[in-house]
């Protein structure tokens, strides 16, 4: 199976990802191409559906159904009436008398979008969010740690399937206006990857309309040219196009018809946060391997707060239940902190203090806000504190981990549990996909 083509309805493998991936000369479909467009599929529907399964293959849309109601969402089903988001309730009924209508639940929305990105941001400090439901994610810095670009992308759709019950599709690319187109024909539910030696093959056939910026009277302009396609656009001289459409939008045109697109992801201000999260292979009841969970957690989020020089003011616990709702809570430090042991402190009192007993746990997750410079952190000094202490403890794991691998060492604690595992040491399978 080559990861240059769109699988739909199907998880790809960690062999199916390395299989059809090397080329004769031992490249990569994936080499170059560090930018990926994470898309919700149908996102306002699929919130609604996880609650609702009974709904699932039958269409169903989000909106208001007074006599003014707007479609503010539309499942796949529903899509297939020709009923989109922006349409008239009226106009959607008339197309499918039998539609399921649900009044839309931002709060729902807002709390799911805060999960998914908590998964891209638990991946790489770098994602830019354009809305609730989609990112672009800056991956170079995790191929190391992470695999290449189709797998992290892979892993980003397991891990989003898994732990917010909905599907989402990935564009892989070498920028992001490729990676965002990718992600469109991926859908739904799928993953495609754009090599960067292929991005003009891939763009030329495009209709106009599908480059970035093209609007409806910029089409019209492009098609009265005799324009049709994204080739036709890139073997027409940048003067003419200047002359039909203006300076910058001419040669922001002609830029992107051969596929250059200069941009970086860009994080927004306030943005910075470094979190893990794990979702249990079945829910789990037991408060000791909640807290384990919770060591292992924080011993992670440390080790990336040092790793990227960053130490963190507020330590937040999520809680997901079995029901899907999840509970936040959070406490702030008197200094910021890198040291696993003080986040996992605070993180085991945070869950203490909800007096859950033996409810049934879906997924934990421990995150550092309020990020800062390390080297700038002021640092609370203890009475007869010794002048070397965990810090410098946890930083010589970190060197141990650089020269024989992540977890070599760990907590006693978490000594027969594997990296990456949760629920005592058995590993988290992936979720199939019918």
């Amino acid at each position: 199976m080559s990861r240059s083509q769109i699988t739909r309805g199907a998880r790809l493998t960690q062999a199916d990802l390395a299989r059809g991936t090397d080329g004769a000369d031992g490249h990569r479909d994936d080499d170059g191409c560090p930018i990926l467009h994470v898309d919700m599929d149908a996102f306002y529907a699929s919130c609604e559906l996880r609650s609702r399964p009974d709904l699932v293959g039958l269409p169903m849309i989000v909106g208001g159904d007074g006599s003014r109601g707007v479609v503010t969402a539309a499942t796949y089903e529903a899509r297939k009436y020709g009923i989109h988001s922006a349409m008239p309730m009226s106009r959607a009924k008339r197309l499918c008398p039998d539609v399921v209508i649900l009044p839309p639940d931002f709060a729902l929305y807002t709390e799911v979008s805060a999960g998914v990105m908590a998964v891209f941001r638990d991946v790489t400090p770098l994602v830019e969010p354009l809305s609730l439901d989609e990112a672009f994610l800056d991956v170079s810095g995790a191929i190391r740690r992470m695999g290449p670009p189709a797998v992290i992308a892979e892993d980003i759709r397991s891990r989003v399937h898994d732990e917010q019950g909905i599907t989402c599709s990935v564009g892989v690319a070498s920028t992001k206006f490729v990676a965002k187109l990718a992600s469109t024909r991926a859908k739904p539910d799928g993953l495609l990857v754009v090599p960067a030696d292929r991005v003009v093959s891939f763009l030329h056939p495009l209709p106009v309309g599908e480059l970035w910026g093209v609007g409806e009277k910029t089409e019209e302009a492009l098609l009265r040219l005799g324009l049709t396609t994204v080739g036709d656009i890139a073997h027409t001289p940048l003067d003419t196009l200047v002359r039909a459409l203006g300076q910058a939008s001419g040669a922001h045109l002609a830029a992107l018809a051969w596929g250059r697109d200069p941009r970086s992801v860009e994080v927004p201000e306030g943005e910075k946060s470094i979190g893990n999260e794990e979702t249990f292979p079945r829910d789990v009841d037991d408060p000791e391997v909640i807290r384990r969970e919770l060591l292992r957690l924080s011993e992670k989020v440390a080790a990336r707060l040092r790793q990227q020089g960053y130490a963190g003011r507020t330590v937040v616990l999520k809680v997901r239940f079995a029901d899907f709702s999840t509970i936040t809570r959070s406490r702030t430090l008197r200094s910021p902190t890198d040291v696993g042991r003080d986040i996992y402190a605070t993180a085991r009192d945070l869950y203490d203090a909800l007096g859950l007993q033996r409810a049934r746990l879906r997924l934990v997750g421990v995150r550092a806000e309020g990020l800062v410079d390390a080297a700038e952190a002021p640092r609370q000094m203890l009475l007869d504190e010794p002048e070397l202490g965990w810090r410098e403890a946890e930083q010589a794991v970190d060197r141990a981990s650089a020269r024989f691998g992540r977890g070599s060492v760990r907590p006693a604690r978490l000594l027969g549990t594997g990296e990456g595992d949760g629920f005592g040491g058995a590993p988290v399978a992936p979720r199939p996909r019918g």
